[in-house]
């Protein structure tokens, strides 16, 4: 019989759980929202859209190696909050990157790939590519006789 579990599925947890990343100003996200992918097929090829909260469209970039496009965020963020007398009273700062992949083939160019950053959302468009047939070089040996 399952029991709830007061501190989660280890006792240490709630002790020694910090969060990678903390809570990026103004839109209250944490990493566990951050990168979360849908994709769509279309007829005519596929539809990423990834949730980047808090970041910039100069903090994030996508590259296709080898068939594989990644994309990668990274922000700097600082928060300062000063009395009266200009002492500080907290001062928070953030640092950190994330990154995902997926493979799209070997035939699709950067070309092909159309992305755009909307309000905290990336969205990717990946055309659908016919495979080629591998072309079967044979080599044939000449025989004497």
């Amino acid at each position: 019989m399952l029991m709830p579990s007061l501190f989660g599925e280890n006792l240490l947890d709630d002790f020694f759980d910090v969060p990678a990343f903390p809570k990026f100003s103004g839109f209250g996200s944490t990493i566990s929202n951050i990168m979360h992918t849908d994709v769509k097929e279309t007829e005519s090829g596929y539809e990423i859209a990834m949730n980047l909260p808090g970041f910039k469209k100069e903090d994030v970039q996508a590259e296709l190696k080898d068939g594989y496009l990644t994309i990668y965020a990274s922000a700097n963020t600082s928060s300062e909050k000063k009395d009266s007398h200009g002492k500080y009273i907290r001062r928070e700062r953030y640092s950190g990157s994330c990154s995902r992949s997926f493979f799209v083939g070997d035939q699709v160019t950067q070309e092909d790939i159309k992305a755009k950053f909307v309000d905290g959302v990336l969205k990717i468009d990946v055309p659908k590519m016919e495979p080629q047939p591998a072309v079967e070089n044979n080599h044939y040996i000449a025989i004497e006789g």
